[in-house]
């Protein structure tokens, strides 16, 4: 990615790697999993060439990032306290946020514990969820939703060895291109549902796959999952915040076919009154049609001119 800039670190007692590029107002990327950096290269340049600083970190446990070994240290606190002493680092007294999947999780808790540094929050895929403080995630999950939904599965200290049996190529490509909408489970047999003769799609390149593979052949899938892991733990810890809003200006993108926007009481969270309740400032939810859970790179251009359209009114 020709002018992406790259540099490591020190903050918050971890070496994190930062792509770059462009000057001007920082808009800072959150990514997700199982991602890298990489996931917003189209965004990078875009908003670049519109005028903005555009930074993507590695989070921790992922890519060039250090990757602790500990579950315990993967809490929001951590992760969270990972992006304020970057964003010190940057220079500015505040970013322009924008997030996706696991990124956006912990966007969500960036605007929560420190609503002064975001300007604005473009939400990708991943609604807010406000704490239940009498449901904690992973009993609950296993209980609606049953022992093979994704999150539980990822609770499995062997799962790391399932993934090795079919290779990170193999299991990036599947949930990478996966369009089943619903409940993402994870059978014992055959738990990735790997196709041989599966094709990619137009949007994701081999080279892409290379590029991602190669760095989880380096760092393993621990660190990712870890952020799974430690979710029973941060619904301990976030017990001071039950029933606090979050307070910035927030646009939220979504794809129809995105699995967690048809997961069961999803919709009805987003369109009847709840998702507003809990996010006062949220000026609007959008619904791409045809799109599934990777828009940033599924549907980039459309992904920059909401971005764009957003936060150039602040």
């Amino acid at each position: 990615m020709e002018g992406i800039e790259h540099r490591t670190l020190n903050v918050n007692g971890i070496n994190m790697h930062v792509a770059e590029k462009g000057s001007g107002p920082v808009v800072l990327f959150l990514h997700g999993f199982p991602e890298l950096w990489y996931t917003w290269r189209h965004q990078i340049v875009g908003l670049a060439d519109l005028g903005y600083r555009a930074v993507a970190p590695d989070l921790r446990g992922y890519g060039d990032t250090d990757a602790p070994a500990d579950i315990a240290s993967y809490t929001y606190f951590h992760i969270v306290g990972d992006l304020v002493a970057l964003i010190e680092s940057l220079g500015v007294e505040s970013v322009f946020l924008v997030a996706h999947d696991w990124g956006a999780m912990i966007g969500w808790y960036l605007c929560l514990f420190r609503p002064d540094l975001v300007k604005t929050y473009v939400c990708l895929g991943v609604p807010f969820r406000p704490r239940h403080p009498k449901m904690k995630p992973i009993p609950t999950m296993r209980a609606f939703l049953g022992d093979d939904y994704y999150m539980c599965r990822f609770q499995d200290p062997g799962m790391e060895d399932e993934i090795a049996k079919y290779g990170s190529e193999a299991v990036l490509k599947k949930i990478l291109t996966d369009r089943k909408p619903g409940l993402p489970c994870l059978p014992k047999e055959n738990p990735f549902g790997i196709s041989p003769d599966a094709k990619l799609p137009l949007w994701l390149s081999e080279d892409d796959i290379k590029y991602f593979s190669t760095k989880y052949d380096q760092k393993g899938f621990t660190g990712g999952l870890n952020y799974y892991r430690a979710l029973d733990l941060n619904w301990e810890l976030t017990a001071p915040w039950t029933g606090v809003k979050v307070k910035v200006p927030v646009k939220f993108v979504v794809g129809d076919l995105d699995m967690m926007y048809t997961t069961p009481g999803m919709k009805e969270y987003m369109h009847g009154g709840g998702f507003k309740k809990d996010v006062p400032m949220l000026e609007d939810v959008v619904v791409l049609e045809g799109a599934a859970h990777f828009i940033n790179q599924e549907r980039a251009q459309e992904t920059n001119s909401h971005i764009h359209d957003f936060i150039k009114k602040f």
